[in-house]
């Protein structure tokens, strides 16, 4: 199960992620969202659990709770819906 981590501090790191996942078992992939031309942390991410179970615990105990400072927010990651077209909303002249 993929989850959504949100609220994280600009400066966490994979490894600050493992360690606060440690408890309710193991991180098959983390993946932090950074600006593409910054390089700097949106301060989100998606982590996927080994199993269902293991991913409802992590839901369970580490939403609403603080991390280094900010309040996080753990859910079932939801499918990305369509974006739309940039070039479609620009004027023609």
């Amino acid at each position: 199960m993929k989850l959504y981590i949100g609220n994280l501090p600009y400066s966490v790191t994979d490894k600050d992620i493992e360690e606060l996942l440690a408890d309710y078992g193991t991180a098959k992939s983390i993946q932090l969202i950074t600006d593409r031309h910054t390089g700097q942390s949106k301060g989100f991410g998606f982590i996927e659990m080994s199993n269902n179970s293991e991913a409802d615990s992590v839901i369970k105990a580490l939403n609403e709770t603080e991390f280094k400072g900010r309040k996080l927010k753990v859910n079932q990651a939801q499918p990305r819906g369509e974006r739309p077209n940039r070039n479609n909303n620009r004027r023609r002249y």
